[in-house]
This record gives structure tokens, C-alpha cells and sequence, in this order.
């Protein structure tokens, strides 16, 4: 008898709560409007470690199968599908009840936490749900895009884009930051980035980055922005550290400038702590980030493969080393992001 395997979170709090299962009877038929994908890749975010920890603000569904983000082939589809055909390369997307405008009620929908995940081998779809791969992609490359890709497109084009020669300011080396300085040099800005060491900076550079900050001896980098720019500071910050960096961030932006708050990963994230000083000096506008909408993700796949660009992955774990793919990237010492093949 067929079997496909799946994963499923039936104890939160630790990883060993993440259980696979064979599932006999092959994998589910499609619906009218749904496809069927074979799961070839999927990629570890912060929000799958939030889930598994239960402070995600999503509580997750019992048994649920995790992960947001994962790429595969549509083997088969219902009879009413017009978007998808057999053989096309599609990805999940966050919300997939949010194609495009503003999000409403479309954020309490979320694969890998209300909603069955990508972590399996076959995974049904409403065709609305999917978005096509860039043809020159590879499957662990495409399993990178709908999370970390697309909050960062979001960022840089979604209200005020990024026009060119503006100043941009990416923090740190985590996968969103690090799709924040592609996306920011393919629209013509300068990129500022901030790392702890120089093996990183050095492969910012190597992304495009213009300037690389050490933070860890210049804590007060703020100022170093602002040097750079000839007093200016940053058009746009790219904010993904939350309390722990918001004042800097506040102080490195220009007068007119914006910041795009991403979800806080610091462990004090339900505080988020400005200086009346640091506010004084500037008019900014701050917009928070949720991922984006499908027509976000559509035109980002088009710069993709307009400019040839891929996802920055630091390492592949295969389908059987789940458990050891979430304690690698819960170190936090993963240089782009950390994916689980799965066929």
C-alpha cells in the first residue's frame, strides 16, 4: 500500500514534539480548485521556532504539520483549476487568503500554524495559495522565497519604494536582511549593513553591500550612518531587531526617512522603547511588516528572474534530520537560510 510521509507538531515546546507520520493510502486527492504539490524543498523561519515555543500570536492548530514556507511540482489538479497545469514549479505563500490590497482578516490564515504546513511530501493547495518558481531556481532556492522573501520585498517596495541612490539599512545577517540587500541594490540604492564580525562582512560585501558596520564595536553605529551619508542618514532602515536596535535605528534615519519594522526577534519583543531625543531628530515614518500579499510575491519573482538573483542558503538538511534542521537554525549562527530537502 502507498504511503506519504508528513510532520506533525503534537507536542509544542520542543523540538522532539515534531512526529512524523506515514500516512497510508497515497497522498490526498485534490479538490476542485486545488493542486496537488509534491514537496521537493522547505525553509526554517523565525516564526517556526515561535510556533513550536507557543509565543508565536498564533496559537497552532493540534497536530498541525509545520512550516510556512516550501516549493514543489503540481502532480495533479482539480477540475476546476485555470492557474496551475501538471509539471508547473509553484511555492506556498504566507497568507493564502491575502492576493492583494490591504491584509484585514487574512492574518489569522496561516499555513504551519492554523493551516496544514509545507513539511511533507505531498501537500494540497487552493491554486489561489501558489505562486510560480523563477525558472532558474533551484528547489531549495525557491523553498527560501515566501517568508523571509517576500517581508523584505514588502519592505523595500511596498509603500514608499526605495528609489535609486536612496540610502538603505539592513541589520544583521539573518535571511531577510540578507534578501533586503539584494532587493535594495537591484533598485539602485547604496546599502549600509550592520554584522558582528568580518567573515560576514565580508560576504555582505560580496552580496553588494556598500558599507558593512561592525556593531559589536561600534554600538553606537548610528552615528557611523549618518557620517556615511554626509549627515543625512538612512532613506530606509530594514528594522529585524526590534528593541534591541530601534533606537539606533531611529538615529540613523534621514529626516524624511522611513523605517520598516519587522517582526522583533529579541526575547524582549512586547517592548519596543524609543528615546524622546532620538524621536526629535527626525520625522520618519514607521511602517510594520506583515510578509505581504501574493501580488507582492508575483513581482517579486519577476525582479528575481529579471536580475538572475538567489537566495543566500547556509545549509541543506535532508527529510529524515528535521530535528536536527530546527536546532541548527535555533543557534542563530546560520548565514542565509537553512532548508530541509525533501525529495
Amino acid at each position: 500500500m502507498r504511503t506519504y510521509r508528513s510532520y506533525h507538531l503534537e507536542t509544542p515546546g520542543s523540538v522532539d514534539g515534531i512526529v512524523p507520520r506515514d500516512t497510508p493510502g497515497g497522498p490526498p486527492a485534490p479538490g476542485p480548485r486545488d493542486i496537488l504539490v509534491h514537496i521537493h524543498a522547505v525553509s526554517l523561519n523565525k516564526r517556526d521556532l515561535l510556533i513550536l515555543d507557543g509565543s508565536y500570536p498564533l496559537k497552532a492548530a493540534p497536530g498541525v504539520i509545520p512550516v510556512s514556507d516550501g516549493a514543489g511540482e503540481v502532480v495533479a489538479v482539480g477540475e476546476e483549476v485555470t492557474r496551475f497545469g501538471i509539471g508547473d514549479r509553484v511555492t506556498s505563500t504566507y497568507f493564502p487568503r491575502w492576493p492583494d490590497g490591504r491584509i484585514s482578516g487574512a492574518m489569522i490564515d496561516q499555513p504551519g500554524a492554523t493551516l496544514p504546513g509545507m513539511l511533507a511530501e505531498y501537500v494540497r493547495l487552493d491554486e489561489t495559495a501558489a505562486v510560480r518558481v523563477p525558472d532558474h531556481l533551484t528547489w531549495e532556492e525557491a523553498a527560501c522565497l515566501p517568508c523571509a522573501g517576500v517581508t523584505a520585498w514588502n519592505a523595500l517596495t511596498g509603500a514608499e519604494a526605495v528609489l535609486p541612490g536612496e540610502t538603505v539599512l539592513t541589520l544583521g545577517t539573518g535571511a531577510l536582511a540578507l534578501f533586503a540587500v539584494q532587493f535594495a541594490k537591484t533598485l539602485g540604492a547604496r546599502v549600509v549593513a550592520t554584522t558582528s564580525g568580518e567573515a560576514k562582512a565580508a560576504r555582505l560585501k560580496d552580496l553588494g553591500a556598500d558599507h558593512v558596520l561592525n556593531y559589536v564595536e561600534r554600538p553606537q553605529w548610528a552615528a557611523e550612518v549618518r557620517e556615511l551619508t554626509g549627515g543625512r542618514g538612512a532613506d530606509l532602515v530594514v528594522e529585524t531587531g526590534g528593541p534591541d536596535t530601534i533606537e539606533q535605528s531611529v538615529r540613523a534615519t534621514a529626516l524624511y526617512g522611513r523605517i520598516a519594522l519587522i517582526a522583533a526577534n529579541s526575547p524582549h519583543r512586547h517592548s519596543l522603547e524609543i528615546s524622546t531625543d532620538a524621536l526629535a531628530s527626525s520625522v520618519l515614518t514607521m511602517r510594520r511588516i506583515f510578509v505581504g500579499s501574493r501580488a507582492h510575491f508575483e513581482r517579486m519573482n519577476r525582479a528575481i528572474a529579471l536580475h538572475g538573483l538567489r537566495p543566500v542558503v547556509d545549509r541543506v538538511f535532508p527529510f529524515d534530520e528535521v530535528h536536527a534542521a530546527y536546532r541548527y537554525y535555533a543557534t542563530g549562527a546560520a548565514f542565509g537560510k537553512v532548508v530541509i530537502r525533501v525529495a
